[in-house]
Parts: C-alpha cells; structure tokens; sequence
C-alpha cells in the first residue's frame, strides 16, 4: 500500500523514496521491545505535499489550548521530591533531573515538569527507558501532537519523528561538519504554525561516544541582555516567521518554491510564567513588519548575534544514551554539534506539542523583574520605560 497524506486537506503529492539506512543496533532493540513493525522498511515517509495552499489548511483554524504549566504547584514539590537530584547545569538555562522515568509520571508531576521547563527552558533525564508510544503519550499531556506533513516518523506512530543524521545526510549531500560552523543553525521549531511548538521532546537512543552535544539559548536572558529603550522599541513589533520546508504555490507552479508564512510577535510572553521572552531565530525568522528591509535585517542581525554570542545565556548538553531533553520552543532556541563522523550513527524520536497562538502583553515582566534580582540601576531604567510606555498608550 502507497504511503497517504497525513490530512484529506492535502490533493496533490510527491510519492516518497524508500529507505534502506540500516538501524543502529540500541535503536532497532528499542523499537522491537516497543512492538515497532519494522518488514515494511523504516521510518515511514508520508507522502509529501505538492502545494503551497494544501499545507496552509493543515491546523488552519485557532485550536484551544490551555498550557499545563498553569495548572501546577508553584513549589513543584510533587516533581522535585521524587527526584534523587536536581541539578541546574547554568544559572538562566538548562537543569538534569535524576532518579525519575518520564514514563511513570504522575499528572501532578506532568504539569510541573511543563512549568519547570518554562522556567529554565530546557530540562534533562538521562537513562530513560521510554517507547515510542509513551512519548507520544506524554507530548499529548502537553498539548497536540504535531503530526509533519512530509518529515519521517516512526512506523504506525504519527507525530513521533525521527532525528537521524545518517538519513538526512544522504538526501542532503556531503557531511554537515563540513559545512562553515560545524553544526545546523539556531533555530526554534514549527515557528510558522498560527499555533507554533511548545515542548518539544526528543530522545536520542543511539549517540556517539564523542561529540554530537546540543546547544540551547534562553530568550528570557536574550531580552534582557538588551537596554530597556531597545526593548521598548521592540516590544508590540511583528515579525515573519517562515517554514523550514518549501512547496509550488499553485498559482504561479514555475514561480520556485515558496514557504509557509506567518506573523507572530517579534517578543512573546510565556503563559506559565508570564515573562517577555525575546522570539527570533536566525533560520526561520524572515523580517519584521513596518520595517523597510535593510532596517529589519539590520536589527535581526543584531538580536540572532545577542542570542547565539553570548555564552552565559546558554547551555551545551553532552548526550549519552537513552537520554531525553524536553524544551519550551516558546522562550528558547538550539543548535546541534555535528562533529563526529559516520561509524558512530546518532538516532532519536521526537515529539513536539503545539501551543497558543503567540501574544505580547506590556505589562508583562522581564525574568529578572519577576524574581526580583533586578539592580537598582536596571529597576530605575526599566520604570522609566514603562512610564513613557504606558503615556504613549494612553
């Protein structure tokens, strides 16, 4: 049977190749332990949409959403009690939690694992024993499963995709660690979604035993790098948000490939912890609206070098195996290493939970202000802005 669309929405498309890859041994025992029917080959590829307009009816209309982060203890002592150690790995980003199974969660501790990887934007098990299919069932406590129309997931599992550089290097030619950078770009996931990602959640079974780390970068500690009078500037403003992947619109089929677009927020506030966080990424955010291009470029230049040059703001995770890194796209973006060669495969799944629609509220504070570890000087300038804010508005 020829692989389908994922949505009825979806007329025209592009049949898949078929994969030979072989698996990775952890990741082919991983799979058989979960009931994984592998005889039909692995992953499953839909078949890819054609047109633009297709695409843009998938997940087209504003769904509810209620973050799970809200509905938990503030303390979090469910969660963190249960833990043999909890360990925050830097100051503003990133904490590994010890002694738990994501598996065995209780749906106290689900909602405040979501608050805490709102607070520290990335948050890490190691030694996990998750399926697939528990993956998945946990990516839907945080909200709807992201299901890719064209990206590989794991056989009779949509929405649980596959992170697998050996596959993605033989559609996309010569190793990435070649490239200038050595890594992928910053980037946030599903950023053109009118309802972008949340959590996302990825378990890596197979990794080499040197090199393929992960970066993560705090959009709260990006915003507050900047002055209160650029961030005022900022604040309210809109930007262009582009998918990843390109179709034909069909209108105009010889005109090239196109992406989806949409606008969101150029600073968006998380609605667990009600804080500003700065909402740009090199690789997916395309201009800001109102701005004439050379403006737009100028200053998105500018806030993608605040986020990725800056050291203190940001967290390199060393994988091993069977570890899972769960991550709020909302208030953060990431890059992976790709330093390592091919005898050492690297394979994962991840899951990705769609949110809200993006919103900025003026009233909103920055991270530091919220926990009041703001310095007199900053609280003096931050007034001041408000102030001149709150006049304007008026």
């Amino acid at each position: 049977m020829a692989p389908s669309a994922i949505s009825d929405a979806i007329v025209d498309v592009v049949e898949p190749k078929k994969d030979t890859l072989p698996l990775p041994d952890a990741t082919r025992e991983r799979l058989t332990k979960a009931g994984i029917d592998l005889s039909k080959g692995y992953p499953y590829r839909p078949a890819k949409p054609l047109y633009l307009d297709d695409v843009y009816k998938i997940r087209g209309e504003e769904r509810e959403y209620v973050d799970a982060g809200t509905r938990a203890d503030k303390s979090k002592k469910s969660l963190l009690s249960a833990a043999t150690k909890v360990t925050d790995l830097t100051v503003h980003i990133g904490t590994e939690i010890e002694g738990l199974q994501l598996k065995d969660l209780t749906p106290e501790q689900r909602d405040e694992l979501a608050l805490l990887i709102a607070e520290r934007s990335v948050v890490f098990f190691r030694d996990q024993d998750i399926s697939p299919q528990q993956q998945q069932e946990l990516g839907e406590w945080f909200g709807e499963v992201e299901v890719h129309p064209q990206h590989p997931h794991v056989p009779g599992i949509p929405g649980v995709n596959i992170i697998w550089p050996d596959l993605f290097a033989q559609e996309l030619g010569a190793p990435s660690f070649r490239k200038p950078g050595g890594a992928s770009r910053w980037h946030s996931d599903l950023v053109h979604e009118l309802q972008p990602a949340g959590i996302t959640h990825l378990h890596n079974d197979a990794i080499p035993p040197v090199g393929g780390d992960t970066l993560w970068a705090s959009g709260y500690s990006a915003y507050e790098k900047l002055s209160p009078d650029f961030r005022a500037f900022l604040d309210g403003k809109k930007a262009v948000y582009r998918s990843a992947h390109s179709y034909l619109d069909r209108e105009n089929p010889t005109g090239g490939p196109r992406h989806i677009e949409r606008t969101h927020p150029l600073v968006r506030v998380h609605p667990a912890t009600g804080w500003k966080a700065l909402w740009v990424n090199r690789g997916m955010t395309d201009r800001i609206v109102g701005l004439d291009k050379a403006e737009s470029d100028l200053i998105l230049n500018y806030l993608y070098d605040v986020y990725e040059k800056n050291v203190d703001i940001q967290v390199r995770f060393k994988w091993t195996p069977n570890t899972s890194a769960l991550w709020d796209n909302r208030v953060t973006i990431h890059n992976a290493s790709w330093d390592y060669g091919g005898r050492y495969p690297r394979h994962g799944t991840r899951v990705t939970s769609l949110a809200e629609v993006p919103y900025f509220d003026p009233k909103a504070p920055t991270r530091r202000q919220a926990l009041g570890i703001l310095d007199k000087g900053e609280q003096e300038a931050l007034d001041l802005v408000t102030a001149k804010l709150r006049e304007t508005l008026l």
